[in-house]
């Protein structure tokens, strides 16, 4: 007779951070961990991309050695229009944001929602440091990697470059990395702020927004898989940051009190 110990392995055991800190350290070094598998395999991004990519015979004014074709779902209606959406959507909800918070420094005293105004801030910072500024401002200008419709792979006139690589001929709004990307996972984090009562009917909603939108980047050929998801993970990063470091500066004056 097999006689099995209750304290038998069981495999590995995952932790999860029990801080935010912990949480952004995880984050950000996720983020960089990504980085250098697409740097080091840059055939992750060329394949995802052609999975999406339609080839066609070339005429005869195409040079020989040419690649013919189009990613077909960038020319189609319905997608597009829903691109504009989710495009848009984001920005919707920070101006309510703003207006919400303004509405909370209205109030005085003991109707001072300060819990709220904090998480409203946390929420709008993540928004203009992460989508914004680090996104759109710094990497997609300076960066210039090619969006996968512009390289030679896929029938356009730049050489394809690995994610991080300044080597790029890019001049403006550039593929690395997806700010529409980085928007959806922003709509992703102010789940953690919906009540409770809330959340339950707001995740699905949310997390297939957040999740088709770098989806639809990818599949029209306007950013591949490492630039879709380094920008959806950013927002997390700077939002799991922000988060830490609120959460450090209200537990230093609930000390002090």
């Amino acid at each position: 007779m097999t006689v099995f110990s209750k304290n038998r392995w069981r495999g590995p055991v995952i932790r999860l951070p029990k801080t935010t800190f912990g949480a952004f350290m995880l984050l950000f070094w996720a983020w960089w961990g990504l980085l250098i598998v697409f740097r080091a395999f840059p055939g992750i991004d060329i394949y995802f991309s052609q999975l999406f990519f339609v080839s066609t015979d070339c005429d005869a004014t195409v040079a020989a050695g040419s690649i013919c074709g189009g990613f077909p779902y960038r020319d189609s209606g319905d997608f597009d229009l829903l691109r504009t959406i989710f495009f848009r959507l984001p920005y919707v909800v920070a101006i309510v944001m703003v207006w919400k918070l303004i509405e909370c420094y209205q109030q005085h005293g003991a109707t001072f929602n300060a819990e709220r105004a904090r998480k409203l801030k946390v929420a709008l910072g993540t928004l203009l440091i992460g989508p914004v500024l680090f996104v759109n401002v710094i990497l997609k200008e300076h960066w210039g990697r090619p969006r996968p419709v512009q390289t030679d792979i896929f029938g356009g006139a730049l050489h394809f470059v690995e994610a991080g690589s300044l080597a790029g001929k890019c001049v403006s709004n550039c593929s690395f990395v997806s700010g529409e990307a980085a928007s959806a996972g922003w709509l992703l984090c102010l789940l953690l702020f919906v009540p409770k009562s809330l959340r339950y009917a707001l995740v699905p909603p949310v997390a297939a927004i957040s999740i088709l939108t770098p989806a639809m980047r990818l599949s029209f050929g306007a950013h591949y898989l490492s630039d879709v998801t380094l920008g959806w993970l950013s927002s997390l990063v700077v939002f799991a940051a922000l988060l830490a470091l609120t959460e450090s500066q209200q537990s230093q004056k609930n000390s002090e009190i």
